[in-house]
């Protein structure tokens, strides 16, 4: 609240200020004023003395006119006669230029005014005769005007200084007045500062210092209406609540004692249940750990948690703790409708109390002696997995914070749910995908090679039919030959199947399949490491593996050559060759059985889960070069070549 202008003690010392100069400037103006007034009358005293000596001096000089007559003692008396003339008139108007003028007194004024006169009657009565030529012939009279006139100036003179001993006396006065209100002004100003300031000052030291020792009882005395006034009015309030927040200190300690208690019991639960969520394990596993600890926490006498089937809405029970077999095995429980935590299915929190109505039937719930049932949904994103169920059998009351818990430790476990669901698809598409690559290679070479075996047995038997001998004998070679290459094509697959990489591993890996390729067929194969770029992913190398394993089997069965060079260059690009010496192939046939061709097919589809590109080059055999760019090697940290 602010103060009116009246009260406050900024303009009430401002006030008592301005009071104090306005006296001060008023004290020494009229000091300044009598001195003003004090130089003016000397100086009019000067002057007006001066009259008395020019009197004199034109008196002699008139003397000596009159008895000589020469022309330089009538200029020297006309001179001093302008003179005396000119300090008259100084006198009457006085000079701007200096303090110089008469007193403003009728007095002064008169005698003034009579010695104009008087110098004029002298001048008509003696300068001016004897100045024409005329002889002074009375000299003791003319002398007794002269001192006359010159009496009158000097009473001018003496009323000019009585004046000023006056004005002095005056002026001393004023001094003296402001040296004593100079002192006054010094006391008051310190009673005055003592008063207003210096003691509520004081006093709120005081009252700071007891308040300090944790003396909250302390008020200080509100005398004023100022701002020193609001100050101890506010101390005063201020030590009211201070002394009411003391009082409840320890209750309100004890109070967030509790309440901070909770919230770590409450962190050291979600920490627990995000570390556990977090391990490998099943999803009956993960359900049963996350519904233990809830049921602990929260004091629930049984606790439930129940999946939803998004074929046909249905809730059905993943594990429960402490659930009556009536509410484990309850069709009610398992639809959509009719249950109390129905809405918790699609995201809200359902919080029940089982009352008894004469009226109506009791639910499940409460036929198995729960008042309160707590459901919280299980959610990954917007998508709705489940329900936690809490079943107590007295009022719980559960808290906003205990229900935004709940709510989040449903997401947790909702999302590792969702990660395990996707993890399992993960896999089934791994598998799919290595299947798919399977049968393609069996079809690529046990399939051909039994449909060719199937026709040379039918053959063989049409010739054992017409005892055809010499056909029969013919063709048992060519089934020994098949039989003996559908060996070789299984033993191939199995050891395709049987491949493992160990991190880092690849140059090792790479050199064992050449070593095998080579002691089957006898075929020269070498191998060269260059570059130093960045490592390849484990997943990458296996699909590398498997490529150099695909091309080498394409030599093995297609090329007839005697010498193999395999060349892995790790810089940018990646580039993986494999170049044979032998026939090579006809790219017009080639191109006509390019759907049939499952091994390129499946060499193909490995590059581009690698972002690769696979090139053939038919020059003096055949090369297989497969090209990576580092953006599609450098996918995660970690591995190595």
């Amino acid at each position: 609240m602010r103060l009116p202008r009246t009260r406050q003690l900024s303009m009430r010392v401002l006030a008592l200020l301005l009071a104090t100069l306005a006296v001060g400037l008023m004290a020494i103006g009229i000091t300044l004023y009598l001195s003003w007034q004090l130089e003016g009358g000397g100086a009019a005293i000067n002057a007006a003395g001066s009259l008395r000596m020019r009197t004199y001096r034109m008196a002699l000089t008139l003397e000596h006119y009159a008895s000589t007559h020469g022309p330089q003692l009538n200029a020297r008396l006309r001179e001093e006669d302008a003179d005396f003339r000119q300090t008259l008139d100084l006198l009457r108007k006085g000079d701007p230029r200096r303090p110089l003028y008469l007193p403003d007194t009728p007095a002064v004024r008169q005698r003034f005014a009579e010695i104009e006169q008087d110098y004029a009657r002298l001048s008509r009565h003696w300068f001016l005769p004897i100045e024409s030529g005329q002889r002074l012939q009375d000299w003791q009279a003319f002398r007794t005007d002269a001192d006359q006139f010159v009496d009158r100036i000097n009473d001018l003179v003496l009323s000019i200084e009585q004046l000023n001993t006056r004005r002095t006396l005056w002026l001393r006065s004023s001094q003296m007045f402001l040296v004593a209100m100079a002192i006054a002004g010094a006391f008051a100003q310190i009673y005055l500062m003592f008063l207003l300031i210096f003691r509520p000052l004081e006093r709120l030291r005081g009252g700071i210092s007891r308040m300090t020792e944790k003396d909250f009882t302390v008020r200080l005395p509100v005398e004023s209406r100022d701002e020193f006034g609001e100050v101890q009015h506010s101390f005063n309030r201020m030590a009211d609540r201070l002394e009411e927040a003391y009082g409840s200190l320890a209750q309100r300690v004890e109070e967030k004692t509790a309440a901070l208690n909770a919230q770590n019991g409450e962190l050291s639960l979600l920490y627990d249940v995000v570390a556990f969520v977090n391990r490998p394990q099943t999803s009956q596993n993960l359900c049963q750990g996350v519904l233990e600890r809830l049921v602990t926490w929260f004091g629930a006498d049984a606790g439930s948690v129940r999946v939803i089937d998004p074929l046909n809405q249905s809730a059905w029970l993943m594990t429960s703790v402490g659930l009556p077999e009536s509410l484990q095995e309850a069709e009610v429980c398992r639809r959509h409708e009719g249950c109390h935590c129905a809405p918790a299915r699609e995201g809200e929190v359902v919080i029940v109390q089982m009352r008894p109505h004469p009226l109506q039937p009791q639910s499940i719930c409460a036929e198995a002696g729960f008042l309160q049932v707590s459901a919280f949904p299980i959610s990954a994103g917007d998508n709705h997995l489940g329900v936690i169920t809490l079943h107590f059998a007295d009022k719980r009351d559960v808290s906003e914070r205990e229900t935004q818990l709940l709510t989040t430790l449903g997401q947790h476990l909702g999302i590792a749910l969702d990660n395990l669901r996707l993890a399992a698809r993960d896999k089934e598409l791994a598998v799919s995908e290595e299947r798919n690559l399977m049968a393609q290679g069996l079809h690529d070479s046990i399939a051909q090679g039994l449909s060719f075996l199937n026709l040379q047995v039918q053959m063989l038997d049409d010739s054992l039919k017409r005892d055809a001998t010499a056909e029969a004998q013919e063709i048992v070679p060519l089934l020994r030959a098949g039989i003996t290459e559908s060996y070789e094509d299984v033993r191939e697959l199995l050891l395709n199947f049987r491949t493992r990489l160990q991190e880092g591993d690849l140059p090792g890996s790479m050199q064992t399949v050449i070593d095998k390729f080579r002691k089957q067929t006898g075929i020269a194969t070498s191998l060269k490491l260059t570059g130093q770029g960045r490592p390849l992913l484990a997943d990458q190398q296996l699909q590398l593996l498997f490529i150099l394993q695909e091309a080498l089997s394409n030599v093995r069965k297609h090329s007839q050559a005697t010498l193999v060079e395999v060349t892995l260059h790790n810089d940018t690009p990646l580039e993986l060759m494999i170049r044979d010496n032998g026939r090579g192939f006809d790219e017009a046939e080639m191109a006509r059985r390019a759907e049939r061709h499952v091994g390129l097919n499946i060499m193909r589809e490995r590059a581009e889960r690698l972002g690769a590109q696979l090139d053939l080059i038919n020059d003096k055999g055949v090369s297989v070069v497969l090209t990576m760019q580092r953006a599609a090697v450098t996918q995660g940290e970690g591995a190595n070549v």
